[in-house]
């Protein structure tokens, strides 16, 4: 299938690991050209060559902290000086962050909202005036389905989540007029950076814990039967992307086996 994303300029946030680096991998490999972002030069310096390696795609790395509003300003200026116009935006940095009530610290609160929810629109704003001009602007926010349906202990990244969804519907209203669509991917439990760090915390206590283990043990509660993998998630936010979803805006879309309670 042609999804018609050739020449098309995208900025994948959190884009060194996980669900952003599937993505630069899937919108290279459809010819768009990728700039991923994150705040370790090193690390994007090594995605970009695993992307190139992967792919005949253009891909640059950029360091930013997106819940510094100049520095994203600079980071999207920087993007377009290099790659020449911007086409799509993906907001996809940020990491779990699961707590109590009780337990939440106002810090915990600040640093989640700096990143997905300040960071998010901060990366809008900057990339608004160029999504305009592209005639066909895409923005995709990576959340979760606790943003629709909150199990316990869940915060601060279930708040951040459900004003990640709120957003979304939001901005797709705003933006249609300029045929810019917004959507949602609420993403369930999948392999990431994150997930191998417990496991490494956790083999570090029992040498026979192996990774595959964890895996088990982390999706034995998804229906499908399976944890996911990023490359899932990766290839669906660049079909929303692309011109084969010019009719799909405003959608939260789950991408987690069946998990979550609500659609």
């Amino acid at each position: 299938m042609e999804l018609g994303l050739t020449g098309k300029v995208a900025i994948v946030t959190g884009g060194s690991d996980g669900i952003g680096k599937a993505a630069a991998i899937s919108l290279c490999s459809e010819g768009a050209k990728v700039a991923i972002v994150g705040r370790s030069q090193d690390k994007l310096d090594s995605a970009v060559v695993d992307i190139q390696s992967l792919t005949s795609g253009e891909v640059i790395g950029i360091s930013a902290d997106v819940s510094v509003e100049s520095q994203v300003v600079n980071m999207v200026e920087n993007v377009v000086s290099q790659l020449g116009r911007l086409d799509i935006l993906v907001n996809n940095a940020g990491t779990s962050s699961a707590t109590t009530l009780e337990e939440m610290t106002d810090n915990d609160l600040e640093v989640d909202f700096g990143i997905k929810i300040y960071g998010a629109i901060y990366c809008a704003r900057a990339a608004l005036p160029y999504l305009k001009a592209s005639g066909h602007g895409v923005i995709l926010n990576t959340t979760t389905p606790g943003g629709k349906a909150s199990p316990p202990g869940a915060q601060p990244t279930s708040l951040s989540r459900a004003a990640g969804i709120s957003l979304t519907k939001s901005w797709a209203g705003e933006l249609a007029k300029y045929n810019i669509r917004v959507n949602t991917v609420c993403v369930g439990v999948l392999k990431s950076g994150q997930h191998r760090t417990r496991w490494e915390a956790a083999n570090a206590k029992d040498p026979s814990y192996t990774l595959e283990d964890h895996w088990k043990v982390v999706g034995k509660d998804v229906p499908i039967g399976r944890i996911g993998e990023a490359r899932e998630a990766g290839d669906l936010i660049c079909f929303l992307a692309s011109s084969r979803a010019s009719y799909i805006t405003g959608t939260a879309v789950n991408v987690d086996g069946g998990k979550s309670p609500v659609v």
